[in-house]
């Protein structure tokens, strides 16, 4: 099957915005960013796909994200995830490098299956999740100077709750570990407990530490909304916010292996909503600021 992969395209599992575990340009967005952030959702996601991809090689990986890259930066041929965000990009006024980013985090998938210490996890995060919410942020116009280091604090969270909500999933079917290696070790535990059907105590201390400092990432990040000029942009980033909250802290005291953390559907809107109504009582009261155009 894998043979006939020609594109980065062709390695696309079907999965798109409504399956992911937080909200892809929701309806909050304005409709003139939505296509953006659509754009790069689903040329990321194509990157994505080849690096979970189980019949490529790291080398046939490393080869399908060199052909995104370049497609995206006109070194290339075509590829049907490419230009729709060529085409927002030259609209916007915004360079590549974002997408770019992940790419090279995708790259590491290709590459690497272990993290040594929470770092280096971190590291991973600086080009897994933080683009992604630079780009969002540069859409919108917003200063970057401003909003850049509290929105990295987010996306390097989100990055690791996900991390710490598929452990199980991830070593299965992938035989990737992204909890670090040395705080495993420091609990006595070690990488094939995340293949059982329960989390052992052991295993379940190391969840509970980096849900910890998950948590704390969470509690740098939260400015953000209040700094954000765009209400829209705000109040998404709010909602995604106090869902980030209440699902790790989940991870306190559930376990990822045996137990469902993700929220059903009514759990999800209650707890945004919340996150919503709590930045728009503190909105009136931020500090504001010049907007300047990232990337114009």
């Amino acid at each position: 099957m894998s043979a006939g992969l020609q594109t980065a395209t062709d390695a696309r599992t079907g999965k798109g915005e409504r399956d992911e575990n937080f909200p892809v340009a929701s309806h909050l967005i304005h409709p003139r960013n939505r296509g953006a952030i659509l754009a790069f959702y689903n040329y990321v996601r194509a990157g994505d796909d080849v690096a979970d991809h189980t019949g490529l090689s790291p080398e046939r990986k490393i080869e399908l994200l060199d052909t995104l890259a370049d497609a995206l930066t006109g070194k290339g041929g075509s590829d049907p995830s490419v230009e729709p965000l060529k085409r927002e990009l030259a609209s916007h006024g915004l360079p590549p490098t974002h997408a770019l980013e992940l790419l090279d985090a995708f790259r590491m998938d290709a590459r690497k299956d272990r993290y040594a210490d929470w770092d280096e996890l971190i590291h991973y995060c600086r080009y897994s999740a933080m683009p992604v919410g630079r780009f969002v942020l540069d859409v919108h116009g917003e200063n970057p100077a401003r909003v850049y280091e509290t929105s990295d604090a987010i996306c390097a969270a989100l990055q690791v709750l996900n991390h710490l909500q598929d452990c199980g999933k991830d070593f299965r079917n992938l035989s990737r570990v992204y909890i670090p290696l040395d705080t495993m070790a420091r609990h006595g535990a070690d990488v094939s407990m995340l293949g059982r059907e329960k989390a052992t105590p052991e295993l379940l201390a190391v969840i509970r530490e980096l849900a910890q400092r998950t948590l704390d990432l969470l509690e740098e990040g939260k400015p953000l909304p209040v700094l954000i000029d765009d209400l829209r942009l705000s109040l998404e980033i709010a909602a995604i916010h106090r869902l980030a909250v209440v699902l790790t802290k989940g991870l306190l005291t559930r376990d990822p292996l045996s137990e469902k953390v993700h929220h059903g559907k009514a759990g999800f809107a209650l707890t945004a909503l919340g996150g919503i109504a709590a930045t728009l009582v503190r909105r009136p009261f931020r500090p504001r600021a010049a907007t300047t155009k990232a990337g114009r």
